[in-house]
């Protein structure tokens, strides 16, 4: 399994732990999205919360939808994740360039600058749940942990790390959701703040080799975990022809008749794989008939 995210419970039930190794996935938005080393990590990095995060829906066809919008030079990240953990994502400007902190670290929380991290929970009911909170630094480890706390009134500890390689690759990537049930011991919340604030970066455990158990272990000795399962996770496009059919009709009969008298066909390209999907004349009239029976 070569990406994976280990789910932990505590023995006593006072602490849930979700550990993500995703270097193969990170790998495969880098390919697809062809970004640079900041967009690489940016991407990388709410990919992975939104993995781990994907793994604690109940429902089989509940989704979570993180936006990221800022007023820097990356613009924005987009990540859709499902029961599954199947994730897929994207940045407005992949292929930007800004020079790396002083101590050599990407710097993401300069290319996102300011704004918001948004969290919609679909959960099949009319309405989504939708939560919101202003980015502490832009560097998205934080700003998650920002949003347990206020959105779901969850203590959490996030660490995410996307290590990118000389030839743009991505060399390690992972991350680590660390969660304060509501039975758990008061101490408990000091003991973890001191062990994550301690710990090795993630990207570097991953990169030396450790196993998601590994790390967990590395991070919290003093736990003893009762339950522990790996759950697969991938990076995963759904979109079809029968989706972007679907989108045109959504866009009613005017402007599926305007598109037909102005261009004379339509060329859509999916954000999350760069496919791209073309329709001659004659598919946009089919179209154009069955946006306007349903008119």
């Amino acid at each position: 399994m070569k990406n994976y995210i280990v789910r932990a419970l505590s023995d006593d039930g006072g602490v849930r732990a979700f550990v993500a190794v995703t270097t193969e996935l990170c790998n495969e938005a880098q390919r697809v999205h062809q970004t640079y080393p900041v967009a690489s990590a940016a991407l990388g990095r709410l990919l992975t919360g939104g993995a781990m995060m994907g793994t604690m829906l109940k429902g089989e066809k509940d989704a979570i939808t993180l936006q990221i919008k800022g007023d820097g030079p990356l613009g924005g990240v987009v990540v859709l994740t499902d029961a599954s953990a199947n994730v897929k994502g994207y940045v407005h400007h992949p292929q930007i360039e800004i020079p790396s902190q002083p101590n050599g670290k990407l710097d993401v929380g300069g290319a996102i600058g300011y704004g918001t991290l948004t969290i919609i929970r679909d959960f099949g009911m009319k309405e989504p749940y939708v939560g919101q909170v202003p980015l502490m630094t832009g560097e998205i480890a934080e700003d998650l942990t920002l949003y347990f706390a206020q959105s779901e009134q969850t203590p959490s500890a996030v660490a995410l790390g996307v290590l990118v390689d000389r030839d743009l690759s991505v060399r390690a990537a992972g991350g680590f959701i660390i969660q304060l049930m509501p039975d758990a011991h008061p101490k408990l919340s000091e003991m973890i703040e001191k062990a994550v604030q301690d710990a090795t970066p993630i990207s570097t455990l991953v990169d030396q080799g450790l196993s998601g158990e590994e790390i967990l272990h590395t991070i919290l000795p003093a736990v003893k975990w009762s339950k522990s399962e790996r759950i697969a996770t991938q990076y995963q496009c759904d979109c079809s022809t029968d989706r972007i059919e679907r989108a045109l009709i959504s866009l009613g009969a005017k402007e599926l008749g305007e598109i037909i008298t102005e261009q004379g066909q339509a060329e859509l390209t999916c954000h999350f794989c760069t496919k791209r999907y073309h329709f001659d004349k004659d598919a946009l009239v089919q179209l154009l008939a069955s946006a306007t029976s349903r008119s």
